[in-house]
């Protein structure tokens, strides 16, 4: 499986979207494009989705977590959206949750592929301890890696510290790694972070990246990436 590498475009401003797509372009990596609440929720954002030429590149990142049926409800209604490859739906939603939004994604649109997302890469133990979890974020992931399997998912979101522990039970899906940084950058509001390599090396099969990338130079960061995988 080829790496990939996802770039997070956090921004309402379709402007900066456009000079991220076209300084991230490159026939040296294998790029696709992450947009979450921020971007599907403002006022031009789904109709961009909608019209993009990134066939096959879209990841629509909105962590759906829900009841069963507002799930596959959620998911139906995404029909119109004919690029989108990925969508993401909380683990924590449980198995139901997960085969009624992989069933949804079956009958809406044949390349959408479900990931599962556990514990998220902002969260630390004390956090995760904090909202009730009694076991910690390894044990944690571990548990819901094989719920997701279960439940027939195309792949996991995890942190590329758990990502070793994954792969042994995700075999044949895709682990994707959010939470990366460059050597030397800002953690910011992350907890759980990586490089690139170090992820890859841990098991993860596609990373995302956002503002390692997106500030500053993008093709300077892009040309540091692309060094840093050497």
């Amino acid at each position: 499986m080829k790496r990939k590498i996802f770039i997070a475009c956090d921004t309402i401003k379709i402007s900066q979207i456009n000079k991220i797509l076209k300084n991230t372009r490159t026939d040296k990596l294998n790029v696709f494009y992450k947009f979450g609440l921020e971007f599907f929720n403002s006022k031009l954002g789904r109709t961009f989705l909608s019209k993009t030429k990134e066939k096959n590149k879209i990841w629509l990142d909105i962590k759906l977590f829900d009841i069963p049926n507002t799930v596959s409800s959620s998911i139906n209604s995404l029909k119109d959206l004919k690029n989108l490859n990925y969508l993401t739906i909380h683990v924590s939603g449980g198995l139901e949750m997960m085969l009624a939004a992989k069933k949804a994604a079956k009958k809406t649109n044949k390349n959408l592929k479900i990931l599962g997302v556990t514990i998220l890469t902002s969260f630390s133990e004390k956090s995760l301890r904090d909202i009730g979890h009694m076991k910690n974020i390894k044990e944690t992931v571990i548990l819901q890696a094989k719920l997701a399997k279960k439940a027939g998912l195309d792949g996991v979101v995890c942190s590329g510290h758990e990502a070793k522990y994954v792969k042994k039970i995700c075999k044949n899906m895709e682990i994707i790694t959010p939470g990366i940084r460059m050597p030397n950058d800002s953690k910011n509001d992350q907890r759980r972070v990586v490089t690139p390599q170090e992820a890859f090396e841990n098991g993860a099969t596609g990373i995302v990246m956002g503002r390692s990338i997106t500030r500053g130079n993008i093709k300077n960061n892009v040309q540091k990436l692309i060094e840093s995988l050497k």
